[in-house]
């Protein structure tokens, strides 16, 4: 994700996030990569085609769709008012990749109700 995000800076990456669920650990099995329609610095807006092949594929491979990623080029790693504000699904997982500063920052949030934001615990093996 951190090498992708850098090749595309200054605009916004973002993709989906596919796995498992078992006893509430989610675990990410496939990174997706996606078109920024917008091409944007500033936000972002999957593809809907690719959006559409990545969860047929997703369904293939028995996994389910856990989130949504996308990556923060100037900002920090965090949901902007824009990412709560456009966040409709209150059960997926928002990962957020930080590129401002030295070192990349990677965080998952769960945003309820467009205004609640909670970080989730995050475990890269």
């Amino acid at each position: 994700m951190v090498r992708h995000a850098r090749e595309l800076a200054p605009i916004e990456d973002c993709g989906l996030l596919a796995g498992t669920e078992e006893g509430g650990v989610r675990t990410v099995e496939k990174v997706f990569y996606l078109t920024n329609v917008d091409h944007s610095a500033e936000h972002f807006a999957l593809d809907p085609a690719e959006q559409f092949a990545a969860v047929k594929e997703m369904r293939a491979a028995g996994w389910k769709l856990l989130g949504n990623w996308h990556s923060h080029p100037a900002s920090p790693s965090r949901p902007s008012e824009e990412d709560k504000r456009l966040a409709f699904d209150s059960k997926a997982s928002y990962f957020i990749l930080s590129l401002n500063g030295g070192e990349p920052v990677l965080n998952s949030f769960h945003i309820e109700k467009q205004t609640r934001v909670s970080k989730e615990d995050l475990r890269i093996r």
